[in-house]
C-alpha cells in the first residue's frame, strides 16, 4: 500500500482503478478492507482511494493534537492534495460519514457528490454517549480489550442474526490482540472524538451537491432513524439495506453495490 507522511506518521491508503476519483471512509475499529467488495465492483469505472484510518489497518498512531473529527477531515484533504485530485466524491461509513461530512462543508467546490452510510453527524445521543465512554475509561483502565467486551463491542457491528460467525470472531480477536499503546494512544482518545462530537446537523444545511443517504435496516449503533435525520436536512434520498445492520458494506454487499454504482452514475 502507498503512503502519505503527515503529522510525522505514516498513512497508508489503497489506491485502485481508473475514472472519478471516490474517496472512502471505514468504520472506527476496521479498516480498508471493509470495503473490498466495493473497491473490486466500483474500481472498474472509479478511481478509489482508500485511506486506513489512524491506528487501524497499517496506518500510524493518532497524531499528537488531535482532538475533533475536522483534524481527520483536513487529513484525508491534506492526503487528495498530495495525490493532486482536484475533485472527488465523499463515500464515508459511520466515522468516515462523519469526517466526510465536515471535509465536504470545508471544501464544497470539490466535492462533487457524498454518500453517508450507517452514520450520524448529529451529538450522539445520551444513552450511548455514556455506554461508549463507559467502554472507553475501562478500557483506559485496564490498557486492554477483555474477551466478554470485545464479544460485545463486535457483535454490535453486524445484525443480530448474522451467520458469518468467521467474521465476527476475527474482529473479536483482534481487538483482544490490540497493543495497549494503541489502544491508550489511538483507539481510546478517538473513541472520544467520535462519541463526544459536535453537532455537524447544522453543517449538513450547507451542502449542496448530491447526497445519499444508506443505512442498514437493522444497524445497532445507528439506527435509520437517524438517517431518515440527516437525509431531511439534505433533501436526499435515504437507502435502507435489508438484512444488513453496521456493517453493511461486508453484510450485503451485493446490494450495496448496486445502491452506489446507480447513484453515482446518475450524479457524475
Amino acid at each position: 500500500m502507498p503512503t502519505l507522511q503527515l503529522h510525522q506518521r505514516r498513512m497508508h491508503y489503497l489506491d485502485q482503478g481508473k475514472g472519478f476519483p471516490l474517496l472512502l471512509g471505514h468504520s472506527y475499529l476496521f479498516n480498508a478492507a471493509m470495503w473490498a467488495p466495493q473497491i473490486e465492483a466500483l474500481s472498474q469505472n472509479y478511481r478509489l482511494i482508500v485511506p486506513d484510518l489512524w491506528g487501524h489497518g497499517d496506518s500510524e498512531a493518532l497524531p499528537d493534537g488531535h482532538r475533533d473529527l475536522d483534524d481527520l477531515a483536513d487529513d484525508y484533504l491534506a492526503l487528495m492534495d498530495a495525490l493532486n485530485i482536484s475533485e472527488f466524491a465523499v463515500i464515508g461509513l459511520s466515522v468516515g460519514g462523519m469526517w466526510g461530512a465536515a471535509l465536504a462543508a470545508k471544501a464544497p467546490e470539490r466535492v462533487k457528490a457524498l454518500v453517508l452510510m450507517d452514520t450520524f453527524v448529529g451529538l450522539e445521543p445520551e444513552v450511548s454517549h455514556q455506554k461508549y465512554f463507559a467502554i472507553m475509561d475501562a478500557i483506559e483502565a485496564s490498557g486492554q480489550v477483555p474477551p466478554a467486551m470485545a464479544q460485545q463491542v463486535a457483535a454490535m457491528f453486524f445484525r443480530r442474526d448474522f451467520p458469518d460467525e468467521a467474521m465476527i470472531r476475527v474482529l473479536t480477536e483482534r481487538l483482544m490482540a490490540m497493543p495497549k499503546e494503541t489502544l491508550l494512544n489511538t483507539i481510546v482518545p478517538l473513541g472520544r472524538m467520535i462519541f463526544g462530537r459536535a453537532d455537524g446537523c447544522p453543517q449538513l444545511e450547507t451542502l449542496k451537491m448530491p447526497a445519499l443517504v444508506i443505512t442498514g435496516e437493522q444497524d445497532q449503533p445507528r439506527p435509520p432513524l437517524e438517517g431518515h435525520l440527516m437525509a431531511e436536512i439534505l433533501g436526499c434520498r435515504q437507502e435502507v439495506i435489508a438484512g444488513a445492520g453496521h456493517i453493511s458494506t461486508l453484510e450485503q454487499p451485493e446490494r450495496v453495490n448496486q445502491v452506489l454504482a446507480e447513484f453515482l452514475a446518475s450524479v457524475l
